[in-house]
């Protein structure tokens, strides 16, 4: 069973007497007595199934003044005028199947919008209720992914070891594992230390004071500080011979 659905109303709306069409240019609203219109009224576009009707009918008793069945949109059954978008020319039948086309108008451009989006909706519905009954009927064509005769594919898969390292599982000749060095062998390449120094007796450093070279020379007077550089020469073996004992660096 099907059910009767309400897709917009306006409560008042515009019914003129049009001329013929002179030519394949169009309606225009310019060609109408827009200041008298015939009749006045209500509009209720209302589906039932894939079916959708405007119809016409009394604002105060809601009595049918006149039926216009579309089938599609846009069409025959409802068509825009070629001056303006708040004006369309509407074929009417009665239950006899004699029809009849008028004027319908309204008085803001957001109502003839609002009919617009209301039929275009409709019958996007009715397409895509076609297109899945046509999908049930219809056998699907069922997807092959099988192999073909002679077709192959190639797989790489990397294996993780069991100490956390991953390997290929094509292995190649002359090839390192994933970029890294190996360690050097044992005992290449290492750095020998210094050797070690032996370290001078703490008895054969002296102060510079303490060196034969810096004592006071006996003679020219007691308690003199002066140092008598002649006698520096006749020590200085004496003075090689005590530096002989320190380490040079």
């Amino acid at each position: 069973m099907e059910y009767e659905s309400v897709l917009i109303v306006k409560p008042e709306v515009f019914i003129y007497k049009i001329p013929p069409r002179a030519s394949n240019r169009g309606y225009r609203a310019a060609d109408w007595n827009l200041k008298e219109p015939t009749w006045t009224g209500r509009m209720r576009l209302v589906a039932k199934g894939t079916t959708c009707i405007l119809k016409l009918e009394d604002k105060t008793s809601g009595a049918l003044f006149a039926n216009c069945p579309i089938d599609t949109y846009p069409g025959v059954a409802i068509e825009s005028v070629s001056d303006s978008s708040r004006y369309f020319v509407i074929r009417v039948q009665d239950d006899n199947g004699r029809s009849a086309f008028l004027g319908l108008g309204f008085g803001d451009r957001s109502d003839s919008f609002d009919l617009n989006v209301a039929l275009q909706d409709h019958f996007k519905w009715v397409k895509n209720q076609e297109q899945i009954e046509k999908e049930k009927t219809e056998p699907k064509q069922e997807l092959d992914l099988g192999f073909k005769e002679g077709e192959t594919i190639k797989i790489n898969m990397r294996i993780t070891k069991k100490d956390g390292s991953e390997g290929s599982s094509r292995t190649g000749k002359g090839k390192g594992t994933g970029g890294v060095l190996p360690p050097p062998p044992g005992g290449l390449g290492k750095i020998a230390p210094p050797p070690a120094v032996a370290a001078a007796p703490a008895t054969l450093r002296q102060s510079p004071g303490g060196s034969p070279a810096h004592r006071s020379v006996s003679g020219g007077g007691a308690g003199t500080e002066w140092t008598d550089y002649a006698s520096a020469g006749g020590n200085q073996g004496q003075q090689n011979s005590a530096n002989a004992n320190w380490v040079q660096f």
